[in-house]
């Protein structure tokens, strides 16, 4: 856990927020600022900066996993996207492996 990364105090609970589903590795939950129609966060529980940083395939699994659940709840059939940002150069904001599950629209390419 550290201290000074927004994620792991969510974590924690000390930052509120709309949760979707967890796992006992994992958390989902809605973006503050979303960018599709659905849009939600899916952290693992243990800090981990990015996906520079994992050494970890269960973890990432449960993430994954995860992903598919709230996909299937959130009735996004139809297509979806999972995104990580990894760096400044990226587009990471938050040092705390985080992934983007978007849906509920199409989904244009190249996204960046």
């Amino acid at each position: 856990m550290n201290s000074d990364c927004l994620f792991c105090r969510i974590v924690e609970g000390s930052i509120p927020v709309a949760i979707v589903e967890e796992t006992e590795g994992s958390v989902a939950f809605r973006d503050i600022n979303p960018q599709a129609p659905t849009h939600v966060l899916l952290i693992p529980r243990r800090h981990v900066e990015s996906l520079n940083e994992v050494d970890d395939a269960q973890m990432m699994g449960d993430l994954v996993r995860l992903a598919q659940v709230v996909a299937a709840r959130e009735g996004l059939g139809d297509g979806w996207r999972l995104v990580t940002n990894v760096g400044k150069d990226g587009g990471q904001t938050v040092y705390h492996l985080h992934l983007h599950l978007l849906g509920g629209r199409r989904m244009g390419w190249p996204p960046g």
